[in-house]
């Protein structure tokens, strides 16, 4: 009896091992669809990987979990720690800003900052880690290795499909903006309230408002999202979207965005 009790218990121990070691199906650091080379350099700190994302990239969640903000002067920055549970974390370092609330629960591909020079940093980039019970580990995306890893830029570099697939987060749809956009407080408001920095971001829903025109281009909707710079729940032209004409409010994946 003793030695079944022992068996079943050692079977237990090796299920709950198996759990906690088990990594999340990681994706890049980086919105979909952008292609940046990548690098580990002989100064980098564990297993880091040094991602040629340009300054005001968003930085995505490479899996879900919850994201802490920390800064370090000297080091890293500012910078953004995701817990994903079983002991696995990533770190993304070197941030301009944070796009979350402090220990904010995340999913795959919500943005979670933005691309930066802060700390000891030689040029804007996103350092990035993958760390099991605080030991850095080889990157992998998409279940692959990103090793051998090369040690200069340019070498080797790394498509993101990191929200690609829908809308990470239910009423929330993604949309590429191709310059920073002013933020209302409403479709019909003119008095400038914040900014929704370049690249890719959520919104929630549209409204018709006044029209936002240069030359032949022009849009009369409205696209509700909270914005990098100033409150949340403002509102934004889908004059600015990258992907659709005159008069269009459409996601990145071609869905109408639908009506407030």
């Amino acid at each position: 009896m003793l030695a079944r009790v022992l068996s079943i218990a050692a079977a237990i121990c090796l299920s709950w091992s198996a759990s906690a070691l088990a990594a999340p199906n990681f994706k890049a650091p980086y919105p979909c669809g952008q292609t940046y080379s990548y690098y580990h350099h002989s100064s980098e700190v564990r297993q880091a990987l040094d991602f040629n994302a340009p300054g005001g990239t968003p930085v995505l969640a490479s899996a879900a979990g919850s994201a802490w903000q920390y800064y370090e002067a000297n080091g890293a920055g500012n910078y953004v720690v995701v817990d994903h549970g079983g002991g696995w974390k990533t770190y993304y370092f070197h941030l301009s800003g944070f796009s979350t609330a402090n220990g904010a629960s995340v999913s795959q591909g919500q943005r979670i900052g933005t691309t930066g020079n802060t700390g000891n940093s030689f040029g804007a980039h996103i350092h990035y880690e993958q760390l099991l019970n605080g030991v850095g580990q080889v990157i992998y995306i998409n279940g692959r290795s990103l090793a051998p890893y090369p040690g200069g830029s340019g070498v080797a570099s790394l498509t993101s499909d990191n929200g690609c697939g829908g809308n990470p987060q239910p009423g929330r749809y993604w949309v590429d903006t191709f310059a920073n956009a002013p933020g209302y407080a409403s479709p019909t408001s003119t008095a400038q309230t914040g900014t929704l920095y370049a690249g890719t971001n959520y919104v929630f829903c549209k409204a018709w408002g006044r029209e936002i025109r240069n030359g032949t281009a022009f849009n009369h909707w409205w696209l509700k999202t909270d914005l990098d710079v100033g409150p949340a729940g403002q509102w934004v032209s889908a004059y600015y979207l990258s992907r659709w004409g005159n008069d269009e409010a459409r996601d990145n994946n071609g869905v109408v965005i639908p009506d407030c």
